[in-house]
């Protein structure tokens, strides 16, 4: 039924159908850590975000895992229905799940035995260490609901249900932020409490999501009938871009984190904070776009329909550069507006913060077109390309330019390290996007 439905119905009106739903469920992952660093920075003060912006890389891996096994098995999924092949449908599935539980339980026992240890390689000091020892512990008690939030959901929205995966993902953000007020306010729970909030709030997400598996709709079958390490490796082979998208945005973080302090210190890292949330919401919102076409380009890959997808392509295209482009312009304009949603800034502050956003946002024009291309070559199974681009924008150049822009501008080079890592990653994608064109008309 899912696949007449993607490869039949009206393509505009597929897409935009789940164009919504998808942002809501990819927005998850900014629900949660803006909740988190309002109330912290609002709340508790500059030290206490300093200190989250240190766990953030964190959140990167949990989020990322789910992305791993979600997105690439669930392109698989979609492109074996498209095939007709519905019994390797629910082996990719089923593969999919054990992956990411037995993944989860691995980070729980590693992080937790040493987390001291790498809160210090993550750039922790004396002033940060305690309020990230009062955050840290319940987070990775509860990480596996982040990975499986972000697991379930991508399976339920490829399974034709995007409303549910929607309202799973909202009713967990509301409640995160409500007790969030709650934990940290009235009750004066500090850190512990924005932490405590987030598991709850993701675990709900978690059982709203499991209702899709008790209807009738439902088609995601478990099975261990049939099951081979040739699953496995396709899926990690398929989804490790979007685990890469993550983690090295997480990996970037840190190393921002250590150039900053170098250069600025706290102050500077407290200021990157408001940066790192304002582009988690861009990049969310971009996974939104890419969620949306997934489904429906894979399945339309997977029956042979290249017309069909060429349309996606238009339509992700176009709403990624839209949307990217209204943070963008209000970043030039009204750079402070940011600040002041994440801090009760001082002078400081805000003398750092007007340069940093309106240099670091002019990435955004850009960064919607990169995401989407990425995804695109993940939905048609070319990994290659979107391995290349992801570690271009995401690792090689904007490491490479966080070091080098510095020597000649200063903190400037810092917040133009992104930007400019992004324009050159675009020049790339056009050309790959025109490269297989080329094979499709041959």
């Amino acid at each position: 039924m899912q696949t007449d439905t993607f490869t039949t119905q009206p393509v505009r009106k597929l897409f935009f159908h789940y164009l919504l739903p998808s942002i809501c469920g990819t927005m998850v992952t900014s629900i949660y850590v803006l909740a988190d660093t309002i109330i912290i920075g609002k709340g508790i003060g500059i030290d206490a975000m300093a200190a989250l912006n240190i766990v953030l890389p964190l959140f990167n891996i949990f989020f990322g895992t789910g992305l791993l096994f979600g997105v690439g098995g669930s392109v698989l999924m979609s492109i074996a229905r498209g095939r007709g092949d519905a019994d390797a449908g629910h082996r990719y599935f089923s593969t999919a799940v054990l992956l990411n539980a037995a993944t989860s339980i691995l980070y729980m026992f590693l992080f937790i035995f040493f987390l001291e240890d790498i809160a210090r390689f993550l750039g922790a000091t004396n002033v940060t260490m305690p309020y990230i020892m009062d955050y840290a512990p319940y987070i990775l008690w509860g990480l596996a609901f982040f990975s499986f939030s972000t697991f379930l959901q991508t399976f339920v929205r490829n399974d034709g249900a995007p409303r549910l995966s929607m309202a799973g993902v909202v009713t967990g953000g509301i409640l995160n932020v409500i007790l969030d007020i709650v934990f940290v306010f009235p009750l004066n729970m500090g850190m512990a409490g924005a932490a405590i909030a987030s598991v709850i709030g993701s675990i709900t997400t978690c059982l709203i999501l499991l209702c899709h598996f008790f209807s009738k709709k439902n088609g995601l079958k478990f099975t261990l009938k049939g099951l081979s390490p040739s699953f496995a490796l396709s899926i990690y082979k398929n989804g490790f871009t979007s685990f890469l998208l993550e983690v090295l945005a997480g990996f970037v973080m840190f190393i921002f984190n250590l150039q900053i302090l170098k250069y600025v210190g706290d102050i500077g890292v407290s200021m990157y904070g408001v940066i790192t949330n304002s582009s988690i919401v861009v990049t969310c919102l971009c996974n939104g776009i890419n969620q949306a076409s997934q489904p429906i380009i894979s399945t339309n890959h997977g029956a042979g329909l290249h017309d069909r997808i060429q349309t996606v392509k238009r339509l992700g295209l176009r709403t990624a550069l839209i949307i990217c482009a209204v943070p963008a312009i209000l970043g030039l304009i009204v750079p402070n507006m940011f600040t002041y949603i994440f801090l009760n800034p001082n002078a400081e502050i805000l003398a750092l913060s007007e340069t940093a956003i309106r240099i670091y946002f002019s990435g955004f024009f850009v960064m919607g077109i990169n995401i989407f291309v990425i995804g695109y070559f993940q939905s048609t199974v070319k990994p290659q390309f979107s391995l290349i681009l992801c570690l271009s924008r995401g690792c090689i150049l904007s490491v490479l330019f966080v070091y080098v822009l510095p020597l000649f501008f200063y903190v400037a080079g810092i917040w133009a390290s992104v930007p400019l890592a992004e324009f050159i990653t675009l020049a790339v994608a056009l050309f790959f996007l025109k490269k297989t064109e080329k094979e499709v008309t041959a």
